[in-house]
């Protein structure tokens, strides 16, 4: 095992406006299931220049497609004004179970990608973005290119957290540097 160190704690939300006069706050969901935030008892705020700062949660209803948070002894606009743009994070205890085949969007970032014909590294994964049918990892190769791989079956052959690598099947097209040099 490598000892891959896995991340801690995950975004679940940002903040983005307050609402209404009480210190309640729209909160923008970037967890795959905003209901969460019923369940949530506390987030950690980061802000850039105050820091971290533990939130009790006090209240929590739906708006659109926000989810509206009033936090415990911030009772007014002004208390929550300046938490625009921060993020609200949860350790990795109160995330959502997984289940089997599933990973969390942060322990795929930083995966090294290979080759499932010799293992041949072929970059890191430096982001996930959500398309509605199917997740599509950024790849950046050794020459700081972009590479977008499809979370599908036909593309991702092995996950491994802990060794930190995404095993994939080359598809066509996918690679045509890689493509060119295997037809040689």
């Amino acid at each position: 095992m490598s000892g891959r160190k896995l991340a801690d704690e995950f975004q679940v939300g940002v903040v983005a406006k307050p609402h209404g006069i009480h210190g309640e706050v729209n909160v923008f969901p970037t967890t795959d299931d905003p209901s969460r935030f019923r369940e949530l008892k506390e987030v950690v705020l980061v802000h850039p220049k105050e820091g971290r700062r533990t939130l009790a949660i006090e209240g929590v209803k739906f708006v659109q497609k926000f989810a509206v948070l009033k936090f415990k002894g911030l009772d007014t606009v002004e208390s929550v004004e300046r938490y625009r743009s921060c993020p609200l994070m949860v350790d990795r205890a109160h995330a959502i179970p997984l289940q089997e085949g599933e990973y969390y969007v942060a322990d795929i970032i930083g995966l090294s990608v290979v080759d499932e014909e010799g293992g041949r590294t072929l970059g890191e994964i430096v982001d996930v973005i959500e398309t509605g049918a199917n997740d599509v990892y950024e790849m950046r190769d050794g020459d700081g290119r972009s590479v977008m791989i499809p979370a599908i079956r036909d593309c991702i052959r092995r996950v491994d957290i802990e060794e930190g690598i995404l095993e994939i099947h080359v598809m066509k097209g996918l690679l045509p540097d890689l493509e060119s040099e295997n037809a040689e």
